[in-house]
């Protein structure tokens, strides 16, 4: 794929959110994703879901807000993913081995990164297969 028409891939879509997914936002202030999200699922909570979520999003500025993917990784379905995102670059005080190291020690995977925005970046954790809740 070049890299033309992956960047046009609507945010949304880059980021696996289906259409009636249940999404979790923790910490992230941004009025313009929040809209985006509502356009494609009307299942959206602020903080921890009463019920486990497909999709976590949550931001993360230093070392210690990774210390919650320990707990956020029980609101999630096992097929399920949490969204870290972060300031990009030199912005941020986190680097990609950070962040890796912390889902790591959560008992998550990386799999995927994207671009947020211009000025953040995403990075999916996953369980390993055979690391999945019954």
């Amino acid at each position: 794929m070049s890299p033309d028409l992956q960047s046009t891939r609507p945010l949304l879509d880059k980021l696996g959110v289906k259409p009636g997914a249940k999404v979790a936002v923790v910490d992230l202030d941004d009025p313009s994703f929040i809209k985006l999200l509502r356009e494609r699922t009307s299942d959206i909570v602020k903080g921890k879901p009463r019920a486990p979520a497909d999709i976590v999003f949550i931001a993360a500025n230093e070392l210690p807000d990774l210390q919650r993917l320990k707990e956020v990784k029980s609101w999630i379905e096992p097929n399920g993913a949490i969204w870290v995102v972060r300031p990009k670059g030199g912005r941020s005080a986190l680097r990609d081995t950070d962040l890796i190291a912390a889902g790591l020690a959560a008992g998550l995977v990386d799999n995927k990164i994207a671009s947020f925005s211009d000025t953040h970046g995403a990075m999916r954790f996953v369980f390993r297969l055979r690391d999945r809740p019954k």
